[in-house]
């Protein structure tokens, strides 16, 4: 539980940096333009972001199966984040096939996928991915509160 709570926590506190870059977007002058510099001058880069959604294995049951696999997801979140390529995760809540999403700042729409494939609820068959690239402000980061 605590870990959907941080994950739900990371998606929040995403939402409010990526407000927080808007805001300051308006206000701020803009230097110089190039290729890599976005709206209000901040410069830009490309993160890769899977979405997840049900999978052919995916059932609404709740087994310890199913709660096994899901720690094993969860798990495997914390590996990515902590390892620095994955910067957001969290699902949604409002029942649908789109249970989630994957932010990632890596090299590659490639390496992004192959990260993603390592999580055990995608390995199962109950998640699929699909990714899009993303195209946001440099150095976007999540940073949890101290318990």
């Amino acid at each position: 539980m605590k870990k959907l709570v941080l994950v739900t926590c990371l998606v929040t506190c995403a939402a409010a940096a990526l407000l927080a870059t808007n805001a300051l977007a308006q206000t701020a002058t803009p230097p110089a333009r190039g290729p890599d510099i976005g709206p209000g001058g901040f410069e830009m880069t490309t993160y890769y972001v899977g979405f997840l959604y049900r999978g052919p294995k995916w059932t609404p049951e709740q087994t310890p199966d199913t709660e096994a696999l899901q720690k094993a997801h969860l798990a495997n979140i914390q590996k990515l984040a902590q390892e620095g390529k994955l910067l957001v995760a969290g699902p949604f809540t409002d029942g649908g096939d789109l249970r989630g999403l994957y932010v990632f700042r890596v090299a590659s729409m490639a390496e992004a996928q192959a990260l993603a494939e390592t999580d055990p609820a995608v390995k199962a068959g109950r998640l699929r991915l699909e990714f899009h690239p993303w195209f946001a402000a440099k150095n976007i980061t999540v940073t949890p509160r101290a318990p």
